[in-house]
């Protein structure tokens, strides 16, 4: 891993989308108990899950006194995720947090009543999730990930830590919520560099190893890892067969750094679940979000080499 001193920029969007349907008050003695859906692992995200449960510990909120968290993690399991979130909606939680897109389609696939709160969501409108920022109508609100100019810029980073490349193999699973829209960005900016792409499907973890061998046997020169909660469950794995194939390879997501990756480039995640403590709280006190605006706020961008 090369030091290198952290990068930053303005490429942070979080919305706040409203919905029409209920949304209870606290009371004193009240026990509030929520839903936790991810796609990933717990060990994958815990550092999320950690700053979102230090956001509600800032607003007055203990586990297992005046608030009780269900989760349910599918471990990298795309398909099981539309079972687990029946499951935690059997529970009867006031408000579930969604862990990313794929948690969040699977979750307004279980419930059109029982609020949804997103924690670090890809752009939603473009995925689908809700119909407009303005008029989301549903059951949905919480922080949104919209910045297409970084993936330019990790195109730029791995061309500044090798000048010859020209060919790039991008991994991703269109099972995710943003894969094309990830995909549309990249090209985008790898049209204007001249550099080529090759997409490569990876739904499984074998698959992505097989991926990291193909392009090293094509002569690529680099590889992006889009989100892909298969992968990030499996980072070290996924770490290993870059560090085989000797190409250097750019992430997504910090864990994969954390795991010995080599380089990540984006918004600060954990910041995004400390904040949707703050939708949490509203929620919880009876707020009808249909009457407050969305907002759009930035934040800081980082790199790490």
């Amino acid at each position: 891993m090369i030091g290198r001193p952290p990068i930053f920029c303005l490429a942070l969007c979080s919305i706040f989308v409203g919905f029409c349907s209920y949304a209870q008050g606290q009371h004193a003695g009240h026990v509030a108990k929520l839903g936790f859906l991810s796609a990933a692992s717990a060990s994958a995200i815990s550092a999320r899950a950690g700053a979102f449960r230090q956001g509600l510990r800032e607003l007055g909120y203990m586990e297992g006194n005046n608030i009780l968290i269900e989760s349910r993690h599918a471990n990298g399991q795309v398909d099981a995720l539309n079972a687990l979130a029946l499951d935690l909606v059997g529970t009867n939680p006031e408000l579930i947090v969604t862990a990313g897109p794929t948690a969040t389609h699977a979750a307004k696939y279980a419930t059109a009543k029982i609020p949804i709160v997103m924690a670090a969501d890809s752009d939603p409108v473009r995925s689908g999730a809700v119909v407009s920022l303005s008029r989301p109508g549903g059951n949905i609100t919480g922080l949104s990930v919209v910045s297409p100019e970084i993936a330019g810029k990790r195109l730029e980073l791995l061309k500044e830590i090798s000048p010859n490349v020209s060919h790039v193999t991008v991994l991703g699973n269109s099972n995710v919520p943003g894969n094309a829209e990830g995909l549309r960005e990249l090209q985008a900016a790898a049209a204007a560099m001249r550099l080529q792409l090759k997409y490569t499907e990876v739904p499984t973890l074998r698959d992505m190893e097989i991926a990291f061998q193909d392009a090293a046997k094509e002569y690529m020169q680099a590889v992006i890892v889009l989100p892909n909660p298969v992968a990030i469950s499996q980072r070290k794995q996924v770490v290993g067969f870059a560090e085989k194939s000797r190409l250097p390879t750019a992430y997504y997501h910090p864990e994969y750094v954390q795991a010995g990756g080599l380089m990540f480039y984006g918004p600060s995640v954990t910041d995004l679940f400390r904040r949707a403590a703050t939708f949490v709280d509203k929620l919880l006190k009876g707020a009808n979000p249909p009457t407050c605006p969305w907002s759009s706020r930035r934040s800081s961008s980082w790199s790490s080499i």
